[in-house]
């Protein structure tokens, strides 16, 4: 008989055990891990063991996973209250900087905004190349990536020679206005393969806060 037909035969008669409890403790296999033969009940005790094993592994990073989402949505909220506190077109920059260094712990935050008003003496008002808006204007959600896709000199300054990890998040307001760019000396801080979800829920809050200043 066949090692196949033998598998056919017990799948088929699941009561053959039942029938012959004797052989669970007379039949031996090799360990799983090597070494000594054991009875199949023993065997069946180790399967089982591993397979709990793999549950707990699971449920617990699930119970980590629920846990960084509630850490990450506790700081998406106070930022938002911050955001809304603020008074002025300074405010909002002031707690966009603030909150992304010092709560989510971005290393380099660099904001460029091309609707300036009366707002052209501030930094992040600044003019920016074409290339870099065209960038800005072709993203519909944020992009992570391991080199920089736009002028990261006139972004970062000094620092931008030693940064491995970028994301970048479109400004917009019905269209393009701006630019958020984060970035970090950690070539695993931002990634092509992340989620991207509490990055656009972060450019979207940052968007709205700055356009109700600048109209």
């Amino acid at each position: 008989m066949k090692p196949e037909e033998v598998a056919a035969y017990l799948k088929e008669h699941p009561e053959f055990f039942e029938h012959h409890a004797e052989l669970m403790a007379e039949i031996y296999i090799p360990h799983p891990h090597g070494g000594r033969a054991i009875p199949i009940s023993e065997r069946q005790i180790l399967t089982l063991r591993e397979k709990n094993r793999q549950i707990e592994g699971k449920l617990r990073e699930v119970i980590q996973f629920g846990e960084e989402n509630d850490a990450i949505s506790e700081k998406v909220h106070r930022i938002s209250v911050a955001l809304l506190a603020a008074s002025d077109i300074e405010g909002v920059l002031n707690a966009v900087h603030l909150n992304l260094r010092e709560d989510f712990a971005v290393p380099h935050v660099a904001l460029r905004v091309w609707r300036a008003g009366q707002h052209v003496d501030l930094p992040e008002f600044k003019p920016v190349s074409g290339a870099s808006r065209e960038f800005a204007e072709s993203l519909v959600h944020p992009y992570c990536s391991s080199r920089a896709m736009v002028d990261t000199a006139g972004l970062f300054g000094e620092a931008s020679a030693h940064l491995r990890s970028f994301a970048y998040l479109p400004l917009r307001d019905g269209e393009s206005f701006g630019l958020l760019a984060l970035a970090s000396e950690d070539s695993q801080r931002f990634y092509p393969e992340m989620g991207t979800l509490y990055l656009k829920r972060l450019g979207d809050l940052i968007a709205a806060a700055l356009a109700r200043h600048l109209k």
